[in-house]
């Protein structure tokens, strides 16, 4: 079996949020030791999973 490096495709984009809830996922990210942009792509990943279809 042959190792493969996998480089996963990311763009950069400047977002504003509200400054509590920055403040809020800068704490929670370093309380669960993963980094803020991390926890932000899993938390809109999860919403994303999660969207509910209009019907």
């Amino acid at each position: 079996m042959d190792f493969v490096i996998k480089k996963s495709k990311s763009s950069n984009r400047t977002i504003r949020m509200p400054d509590e809830m920055i403040e809020r996922l800068g704490f929670l990210a370093s309380q669960k030791g993963i980094s803020f942009n991390q926890l932000v792509v899993q938390c809109c990943e999860f919403a994303l999973q999660h969207l509910k279809e209009d019907e």
